[in-house]
């Protein structure tokens, strides 16, 4: 019966160890990952080469980018593409990179427009030049990794954005944009 009267030594240290464990991971556990953020800012012409009969556009589209997320993220290069009316029109590249945790950064992406595409929605163009109103949709799926402490977490990101500018200007007039995130744990 000696048992029921033996003292329990009580330790402060793995107290502490053992609350500060299980906050950590009670952390890691409930930081559900959070689909980063993409606004176009702006469309900066900077060339239009002649490729007979039409000429190809080039640009500078300057997106903003938030990644809301705990954990910094590292991507690997992609092409974004660029529809008009329904056909690919252009594309855009996008360098490999890194974005720091809980942060926003400006991307700056050389685009092209292929010319002879245009011209073959030449109509519609000129409606839409005229209304000062032209509708683009881009995709773009961004595949990288995510560091959450010593493991590195997979991810791939797709993003549909629906912009319309005034293709004049080239001002962007509004915009709408659509990611989801898959997340790998293995």
């Amino acid at each position: 019966m000696g048992s029921r009267d033996q003292k329990v030594k009580w330790s402060w240290s793995s107290a502490l160890i053992g609350a500060a464990s299980a906050t950590a991971a009670a952390s890691l556990l409930s930081a559900k990952p959070k689909d980063p953020t993409f606004h176009l800012i702006s469309i900066d012409l900077t060339s239009l080469k002649l490729n007979l009969p039409v000429l190809d556009a080039e640009l500078m589209l300057t997106v903003h980018v938030t990644n809301p997320n705990v954990a910094p993220i590292h991507y690997s290069s992609t092409t974004m593409t660029i529809l008009y009316d329904g056909t690919v029109l252009g594309s855009a590249e996008v360098k490999a990179g890194s974005q720091p945790a809980r942060s926003c950064q400006l991307l700056r992406l050389p685009a092209r427009l292929d010319g002879m595409e245009l011209a073959q929605h030449a109509r519609q163009f000129f409606s839409d030049v005229a209304k000062r109103e032209m509708k683009l949709e881009a995709k773009l799926t961004i595949e990288g990794a995510a560091k959450v402490m010593w493991w590195d977490h997979s991810f791939r990101v797709h993003v549909d954005s629906f912009v319309t500018v005034d293709p004049v200007f080239l001002d962007v007039i509004g915009q709408e944009n659509k990611s989801q995130m898959d997340l790998f744990l293995t």
